[in-house]
């Protein structure tokens, strides 16, 4: 990673962002700088993951949060909740993406080149998934009616959601390494890319295992369900707090330190 990948030619990133380049750089810069759009879209995408994870949680350790928070009333209103900051932040994602100038190693042509830029697809379809979840989440507050309109109205748009955020995810890697596998972890974009993708798998599974049968679910699939909620939502969480990191230190590398 010498020149700026697509993704952050997208961003407006400083290219070869390392760990190393965090020497210097203070604190608080890091988690508050809300006029650089990258720390805005990592920081409600943080909200959004932080609620999924406690809503999971709940549902798993039940003693580990407040006793107001541990019916299924409550943990659906947190998940619905979730959904909101993950929407918006995906919006804001993909306005930055509608925006921002074509890469140059990607043809342009009177004006069509973001319907060929891998990274305006995979914010499209990552907006896309959020809908999804929104209308998964809502629907799971009302919890009427039986297992086959509970598959119709909250486990097919998690399942079409989760589709969605998959692709999403695939084609974010892509946009990094159209080559192929690679892993580069002394590279921050590397860790993001692929912690995303993590999250983006584990609610895949997550999704699959929530189908409903008309027997009723078993409490074991339930959990397992609900465990693969908890580690997207904490890979989407470390993904949007290293987005955040990333942020920063390109604000420094670029002398927009002040944002």
């Amino acid at each position: 990673m010498t020149a700026p990948t697509a993704r952050q030619h997208r961003k407006q990133l400083a290219p070869s962002l390392r760990w190393q380049n965090l020497q210097g750089i203070h604190l608080h810069t890091l988690f508050w700088a809300p006029g650089d759009p990258n720390w805005r879209i990592g920081f409600v995408f943080a909200v959004g993951a932080k609620l999924f994870a406690l809503a999971s949680f709940g549902y798993l350790v039940p003693t580990g949060v407040p006793e107001w928070l541990r019916s299924p009333e409550a943990l659906n209103l947190v998940y619905f909740l979730g959904s909101i900051p993950f929407t918006l932040a995906a919006l804001l994602q993909l306005l930055q993406a509608e925006t921002s100038g074509a890469h140059p190693a990607v043809a342009t042509g009177q004006g069509s080149w973001r319907w060929r830029s891998t990274g305006w697809m995979s914010s499209a379809t990552q907006f896309a998934g959020t809908l999804l979840f929104n209308v998964n989440t809502f629907n799971a507050m009302r919890g009427e009616g039986g297992w086959w309109v509970i598959d119709l109205e909250v486990w097919l748009p998690d399942l079409l959601g989760s589709v969605l955020f998959l692709v999403s995810g695939y084609l974010a890697y892509k946009e990094v390494v159209p080559e192929g596998p690679a892993w580069e972890p002394q590279f921050i974009e590397s860790v993001i890319t692929h912690s995303n993708f993590a999250g983006c798998i584990a609610f895949m599974i997550s999704a699959v295992l929530a189908v409903t049968l008309p027997s009723g679910m078993p409490a074991g699939l339930v959990t397992v369900s609900i465990l693969f909620t908890l580690l997207g939502a904490l890979g989407f969480l470390l993904g949007a707090v290293l987005l955040m990191v990333e942020a920063a230190i390109s604000r420094a590398h670029t002398g927009l330190a002040g944002l």
